[in-house]
C-alpha cells in the first residue's frame, strides 16, 4: 500500500541548515528594505508631487476671479463663472484633505511601536483641551470621561491620535444637538482585555452600513451636510489593528454613535 501523501508541502527552497537559513533570511532583510526605500519613494510623491496640481488652481483660481472682474463681467454670467470657481476651489481642498489622510494613515502603518502602560483617561483628558483649543464650541459639549486612571498596553503615539479621531467624530455629529454629549467608558474584560467606548448624541446614521464608515474615504452623510473626507475612523481603525484590538460602531439615524473598541490584555512576558 502506497504512503499517504504528506499533509506539508515539500519546498526544496527552504533552508536545511544555519548558514542557509542566515543567508535567507539576510536576503529576506534587504527584500524588505526595498520595498520600505519604495514606500517612502511613494509617500514623498504623494506629498509633494501630487500637491503640485493642487497649488496651481488654489493659486489660480483668485487670479482668474480678479480677471474676470477687471473685464466687467456681471449678471448671470457672472454668478456661473462664479459657481464654478467655488466648485473648483471645493474639489482641490477635498483633495488636499484626501492626500493629508492618506499621509496619515501611511505614516501610522511605517510608525516603530513603543508600547508601554498608559493611562487612556489622561490621554483623553489631554486630547479634549486640544479639540477644545481648536473648536471652542466643543467647550459646550457636556463630557463624560474617566476620572480614574484607565491602564493599557499601547503606543501613546499611536493611541493618543486614534482617540482625537473618535472625539473629533463624535464632536462633528453632536454639535448641533441642543445639549451635545460625548462620553468615554471603560470596563475590562472577562479575559482580561479592556473594553473602552466612545459615544456621543448625534444625528447618528445607518446601523446596517456601519462597518463601511472605517474605510478610507467612506462617508454615510453628504458634505453638504458634515465636513470632511472620510479619514478620522481608518485612522482610528489602523491604530486600533496596529495593537490588535478590534472596532466596531452602532448607531441608528437619530439617535447617537458609539464606538466600541476592545483593546487585548497584555503579553505575558
Amino acid at each position: 500500500m502506497p504512503e499517504p501523501a504528506s499533509s506539508v508541502p515539500s519546498d526544496q527552497s527552504l533552508p536545511t541548515d544555519l548558514p542557509q537559513a542566515l543567508a535567507l533570511l539576510a536576503q529576506r532583510e534587504q527584500e524588505l528594505a526595498a520595498l520600505r526605500a519604495s514606500h517612502d519613494d511613494w509617500l514623498r510623491a504623494l506629498s509633494h508631487d501630487l500637491r503640485a496640481p493642487l497649488r496651481h488652481i488654489t493659486s489660480y483660481t483668485p487670479l482668474l476671479r480678479e480677471t474676470l472682474h477687471m473685464a466687467g463681467l456681471q449678471g448671470a454670467d457672472a454668478q456661473e463663472a462664479e459657481q464654478f470657481m467655488g466648485v473648483m476651489e471645493q474639489a482641490a481642498r477635498r483633495m488636499g484633505g484626501m492626500l493629508d489622510g492618506v499621509l496619515q494613515v501611511a505614516g501610522m502603518l511605517r510608525e516603530s511601536q513603543r508600547r508601554q502602560t498608559v493611562d487612556l483617561a489622561r490621554i483623553a483628558a489631554e486630547v479634549r483641551a486640544a479639540l477644545v483649543e481648536a473648536e471652542p464650541a466643543a467647550a459646550q459639549v457636556q463630557w463624560r470621561l474617566p476620572v480614574a486612571p484607565v491602564l493599557l498596553q499601547a503606543d501613546p503615539e499611536l493611541l493618543r491620535p486614534m482617540l482625537a479621531a473618535l472625539f473629533d467624530n463624535a464632536f462633528k455629529f453632536s454639535r448641533a444637538q441642543p445639549a451635545p454629549q460625548i462620553t468615554l467608558h471603560a470596563e475590562t474584560l472577562p479575559g482580561g482585555g479592556l473594553r473602552w467606548q466612545v459615544q456621543d448624541n448625534g444625528v447618528g446614521c445607518d446601523g446596517s452600513r456601519a462597518g463601511q464608515v472605517f474605510g478610507l474615504f467612506q462617508r454615510l452623510h453628504r458634505e453638504t451636510e458634515f465636513d470632511g473626507v472620510g479619514v478620522g475612523l481608518a485612522l482610528a481603525q489602523t491604530a486600533a489593528r496596529l495593537h490588535g484590538a478590534d472596532i466596531a460602531l452602532q448607531s441608528a439615524p437619530g439617535q447617537g454613535c458609539t464606538v466600541v473598541v476592545d483593546w487585548p490584555a497584555p503579553s505575558a512576558e
